[in-house]
């Protein structure tokens, strides 16, 4: 498999983009992957990368979105922060992948039994660590079952893994009114922007809108 071309890349739609993601990951689950030469691929892509999805994950070493997508050198950009949340740095990573470099697809990628998401529910004050999870808390008030409090925290699964898929809603959302240019980007029908959980106990990736 070639690395992608500035040919291949327009040739590509958001919603073909987003099958060559799915694709990729059917074959990561079935064990199949894709015929590649990595090191054909960085000669390839010396002059120049034409990746057509920014993938926006968590820090987790069991996520990484090159592998569990089957992608290789110069396919995607990877944007990693705990809790797949966003700030402007990160905004601005994004757009530059789709206005600048012509990547046709965004997605928000959480993960099941999340680190960062369990110590949202937790209350965790450590550091800077404290500052990163607030930005998850929204989630966490917005999951309305379990009311019992005592149930409401990292101990049960269940709730954090729906705490993490309402952050990537809340992710969504945020990236939506702090970026204009993506906004108005997916409006034109230029990008698509989606969410999906990806499963560390299957390795599957759940998209969702």
């Amino acid at each position: 498999m070639k690395a992608h071309t500035k040919e291949t890349q327009a040739k590509l739609t958001p919603n073909t983009a987003l099958d060559i993601l799915k694709e990729g990951n059917k074959r990561f689950t079935n064990n199949s992957k894709a015929d590649r030469n990595l090191l054909e691929q960085v000669k390839d892509t010396q002059g120049g990368q034409y990746p057509f999805a920014v993938i926006l994950s968590c820090i987790d070493s069991r996520v990484p979105a090159e592998i569990v997508f089957d992608q290789g050198i110069g396919d995607v950009f990877s944007a990693r922060v705990a809790g797949n949340i966003v700030d402007k740095d990160i905004l601005g990573s994004i757009e530059y992948g789709c206005k600048v470099a012509g990547s046709k697809l965004v997605v928000v990628l959480g993960h099941t039994s999340c680190g960062a998401v369990k110590g949202a529910c937790d209350d965790v004050d450590l550091g800077n660590i404290t500052s990163l999870v607030s930005k998850i808390k929204p989630a966490v008030a917005a999951v309305k079952e379990p009311t019992d409090e005592s149930l409401r925290n990292s101990k049960n699964t269940d709730f954090v893994n729906e705490v993490s898929k309402t952050n990537v809603n809340h992710t969504l959302d945020n990236m939506r009114k702090q970026s204009p240019l993506l906004t108005e980007m997916e409006a034109e029908g230029e990008i698509k922007i989606v969410g999906a959980m990806y499963n560390v106990s299957t390795g599957e990736v759940t998209f969702y809108n």
